[in-house]
């Protein structure tokens, strides 16, 4: 059993770890409102970047000159996984869920006799997924001295990723990053890139425009336009999926601070009850002794 002093530490010492968690968690709190705005401000150009590009692609997808952006190399032997996770911990299951995602995409890929390379955007994700596939990394980008993530770094990594499919080092690249839903709801997601994969309109809006006949015509031509849209396409891709990991991040730390300042609190009481009673106990026995030794008299 502790002795009286021992328990006067660990409550001091849980006090200080609360103190630092609260602190955290406010700090979190903080940084969340911006990072929620930028997240939700991106959404909708990213979103009608996608309806415009597959608006543009209708007519191009079986087209001989279609850019190799759209079209791929043809093959499904090498696929790029770019996996951006953040560069710091204490953020609950954030950094976890997405590795785990692109572990089960990396082991289904390799069931299938497909050769997987690992680019990780983040210190976290390396080190996860180096446990188990450290040969199948081909870069780690850090991102720890940024503040706050803008276009130019997203454009940095896209510009890389490009170079390593015009060098025919991948046929398809997929993007996993987490989706901000809300402080306790942060959504694993994989987004496959390159080539370019659009889903269906949820309001089925170029089905109707395809029904009524109606004809666009494009200033230059479609080929002229995606050649300058699908590149910038990658960079806005990766710059969302940046701007969401930023805000799922905080969110995640804050309700993972919570729940620590929580617990932290629980143990205090906890302590605190168990130190009281070893004290009782240590004086009723000094009075016990006291009155014995006083009737021995």
């Amino acid at each position: 059993m502790p002795s009286l002093k021992d328990l006067r530490n660990r409550i001091t010492s849980v006090k200080s770890t609360q103190k630092i968690t609260k602190a955290m968690q406010m700090v979190a709190a903080a940084k969340l409102r911006r990072a929620q705005e930028a997240a939700e401000s991106a959404r909708p150009y990213a979103e009608r970047m996608d309806t415009v590009l597959r608006n543009l692609t209708l007519s191009l997808v079986d087209a001989a000159d279609a850019p190799p952006l759209l079209t791929g190399t043809g093959k499904e032997d090498t696929h790029l996984l770019l996996v951006c996770t953040a560069e710091r911990g204490l953020c609950g299951a954030f950094n976890s869920s997405i590795a785990r995602l692109a572990r089960e995409h990396v082991l289904t890929l390799k069931n299938q006799g497909k050769t997987v390379k690992i680019v990780c955007v983040g210190k976290k994700g390396f080190d996860i997924l180096k446990r188990q596939f450290a040969n199948d990394i081909v870069e780690t980008i850090e991102l720890r001295d940024v503040k706050q993530s803008g276009f130019d770094d997203a454009r940095s990594i896209a510009r890389k990723t490009l170079q390593m499919f015009d060098a025919g080092e991948f046929d398809i690249c997929t993007l996993f990053y987490a989706e901000f839903r809300s402080v306790i709801s942060q959504i694993p997601t994989a987004n496959q890139i390159i080539p370019a994969k659009f889903e269906p309109g949820e309001d089925g809006a170029e089905n109707e425009n395809a029904n009524s006949g109606a004809l666009y015509e494009y200033e230059p031509e479609e080929e002229a336009i995606l050649a300058d849209l699908l590149p910038r396409n990658v960079a806005v891709q990766v710059f969302r999926a940046l701007l969401e990991n930023g805000a799922s991040e905080q969110g995640a730390r804050m309700t993972a601070m919570d729940n620590a300042t929580r617990n932290a609190g629980d143990m205090i009481n906890k302590l605190t009850l168990s130190y009281n009673r070893q004290r009782q106990a240590q004086i009723t026995k000094e009075l016990i002794e006291i009155i014995s030794g006083a009737e021995a008299l």
